[in-house]
């Protein structure tokens, strides 16, 4: 058997193999084999590459000067050292359209592998829905307001400036709402985390969030050119020590992370080695609780948490509840009359009032679509085209509103004064 080559009579040479026959002009020599014709693209030994290969070949080649290629003082490439001081997680980056080669992105459902990438990275919050004539303390929004541009512009005090924020106080009294008040007039996109986070099945995983989410409210400045700020709501709900609760590593890493964002705010790792080039931009933290005193003391001290009272007054209460009340036609002075028929009540108390008044006109309106038999199928199975009556809001009066204030107010002492779970184990205190 021998090779041939079709080299020289094709214009596509291919390397096949021929069966010996004996009446083929391709015949060995009776007196002894001929040598192997061998067929090859490339010749068997290096020849020296003419002016036009030898520009197709620098062409390829990248720069010299090229990043991607250059040596570090270790003698690894840029790529490696990347490689290695970055933690980057983020798998839906690298299966993008023009990251891989198209034959492994396809063009299935798109280019991108993760269609709902661009989605997933709004991280921030806006508030557009608040919309209306809304009451902002005066004194809450100085505070707030201070506290965000003293930390964008520290680097021209000669100040130690707190990076944190603690607004305290008691329960319903339009903290978080305020803020986001707040947010909404000087235009601050915030990334929010709550007290759920703060705990988790894996050690170190709440801390880890913490340092992300104060990472990507840089990013935001850096990149979007916007004010931004990290808000922890209810921080004494997730870290804090109230009577005999068991203190876990999370609690730990959750209070020393917060410490160091404090002492160290431009600073920030997520794992990846440090880089002396790694600077992130100072990010206001404001967190909210009702009772500080339960959270690590070395935390709220002085220099690290700038500490705020928030117990509304009897004029920012009227003004704040005549802002939920205006679309009802409550005048200023019938909202007067009902805080000062039901004080030393919170926020939310009022709040209340308002939505009480909804209950019998709702249970009206159930009646109209078939009563509670056909909720399930009214509600959840419309058929096409088939429209649920019309609802119609109750309209509020100072009478009705008066009336549910005295049926929430009976609740509430229902609760003080029955203590159930006292009577579930009057037998322990014998």
């Amino acid at each position: 058997m021998a090779t041939t080559s079709i080299a020289a009579s094709s214009p596509h040479p291919r390397l096949f193999r021929c069966r010996r026959n004996p009446n083929s002009a391709f015949r060995t020599s009776s007196r002894g084999r001929l040598p192997p014709i061998r067929c090859s693209s490339a010749p068997s030994s290096p020849q020296p590459a003419t002016g036009g290969e030898a520009e197709e070949s620098e062409r390829r080649q990248l720069s010299k000067q090229s990043s991607w290629e250059a040596k570090d003082a270790d003698g690894d490439d840029y790529l490696y050292r990347l490689g290695k001081e970055a933690d980057n997680m983020n798998i839906a980056v690298g299966a993008r359209a023009g990251i891989v080669d198209d034959l492994f992105v396809g063009n299935f459902l798109g280019k991108d592998s993760d269609i709902v990438f661009d989605y997933r990275q709004k991280a921030t919050r806006t508030f557009e829905y608040l919309q209306g004539d809304y009451y902002i303390a005066p004194l809450f929004f100085d505070k707030v307001a201070c506290h965000i541009v003293k930390n964008f512009v520290a680097h021209q005090f000669n100040i130690k400036i707190p990076l944190i924020l603690g607004i305290w106080g008691g329960k319903g009294q339009g903290k978080t709402f305020q803020t986001e008040l707040i947010f909404r007039a000087m235009g601050v996109e915030p990334v929010i985390m709550s007290a759920g986070e703060l705990e988790s099945e894996k050690a170190g995983e709440p801390g880890r969030l913490i340092r992300d989410r104060y990472r990507t409210a840089s990013q935001v400045i850096q990149n979007q050119g916007k004010l931004s700020c990290l808000m922890i709501n209810d921080l004494d709900a997730g870290v804090g020590r109230f009577g005999n609760t068991q203190m876990t590593v999370n609690n730990q890493i959750v209070a020393g992370t917060l410490m160091n964002l404090a002492d160290n705010p431009t600073r920030v790792s997520i794992g990846q080695k440090w880089r002396e080039s790694d600077i992130t931009n100072r990010v206001p933290v404001i967190v909210t609780g009702n009772d500080f005193s339960t959270l690590y003391a070395p935390l709220i001290r002085d220099g690290r948490m700038e500490k705020f009272y928030w117990q509304p007054d009897r004029e920012d209460i009227i003004n704040i509840v005549h802002g939920m009340y205006t679309k009802d036609g409550i005048s200023f002075e019938e909202v007067s009359r009902i805080v000062d028929t039901f004080p030393n009540q919170a926020l939310d108390f009022y709040g209340a009032l308002r939505s009480r008044t909804y209950d019998q006109a709702i249970l009206e309106w159930v009646d109209k679509i078939g009563g509670h038999e056909m909720l399930g199928e009214k509600l959840l199975k419309q058929k096409k085209g088939e429209k649920l009556p019309t609802f119609i809001p109750p309209k509020q009066t100072i009478e009705a509103l008066i009336e549910s204030g005295h049926s929430l107010v009976r609740e509430q002492e229902l609760i003080m004064n029955s203590k159930l779970s006292k009577e579930y184990m009057k037998n322990l205190e014998d």
